[in-house]
């Protein structure tokens, strides 16, 4: 649907002279992203609320009123059931079941298979010269046998995990774009609907993008405090598991 949102940016460009390339180095939105806003060519972008987002920076950057254009974007080309009706890539991740653990079963056929070489170890002996009336006559190799099977396995401690643990949730539909310290996307620029959990993932550190704040974000077990806000929020998370709020030429599009 023709919104003239785009026409209406174009025109303002054009009347400032500037090029679309000084746009995309002044907002850090990327320049197909641009080129398409500007022809109104929709598919090309994210859509939703990251949408609205460029068209509010772009539209500011020229000194235009970029929450009414963002605004016009959403009634004439989302429509009022857009926030609802966006289809979600992302799924649930896998979660481990619980089950028995093997390492008891381990323990157990261990403990029985060293009493059954015991018990034959005593039969052996009682037939043996020198039992007493039937009975065991205790040998040294027979009690070094008992002495080991009395002993703990000995555990050996694991070394921690390197890095820092991130896990999401979404709370309502949000569009998420996450990297890891290689800059690697873990979660590609989707849009996840409400009860979507993503992770845990493990890297050095992350960055990570929002179209919004209805999300969970638990790092290293713990829960990270995201403002309740319908516009694009951004963070970087450290090896340590601090949190920068980051501005939004920083934050990753996922492109």
């Amino acid at each position: 649907m023709d919104s003239h949102v785009g026409e209406t940016l174009r025109q303002a460009r054009n009347r400032r002279k500037v090029e679309l390339s000084e746009v995309e180095t002044a907002t850090r939105i990327r320049l197909r992203y641009l080129q398409a806003i500007e022809t109104e060519d929709w598919e090309v972008l994210p859509g939703g609320v990251y949408t609205r987002g460029f068209i509010r920076t772009y539209a500011n950057f020229l000194g235009l009123d970029g929450d009414r254009l963002a605004d016009d974007y959403r009634a004439s080309v989302e429509g009022k059931a857009s926030d609802s009706a966006a289809p979600a890539p992302g799924a649930s991740a896998p979660r481990p079941s619980s089950g028995p653990k093997p390492g008891r079963y381990r323990r157990l056929g261990w403990l029985v298979a060293a009493t059954g070489v015991v018990l034959i170890a005593a039969a052996v002996i009682a037939l043996l010269p020198g039992s007493d009336s039937g009975g065991i006559v205790e040998r040294p190799q027979q009690r070094e046998r008992e002495q080991r099977t009395d002993r703990k396995p000995e555990t050996q401690t694991q070394p921690a995990p390197s890095g820092v643990s991130l896990q999401l949730t979404a709370s309502a539909e949000v569009w998420v774009c996450l990297l890891s310290a290689g800059g690697r996307p873990l979660v590609d620029g989707q849009i996840l609907e409400a009860g979507t959990q993503v992770g845990p993932f493990r890297s050095g550190s992350f960055t990570v993008s929002f179209g919004n704040g209805e999300v969970s974000m638990m790092v290293d077990g713990s829960e990270a405090e995201i403002p309740a806000t319908s516009s694009p929020v951004g963070y970087s998370i450290d090896a340590g598991g601090t949190l920068t709020e980051l501005s939004e030429a920083e934050r990753p599009t996922c492109a």
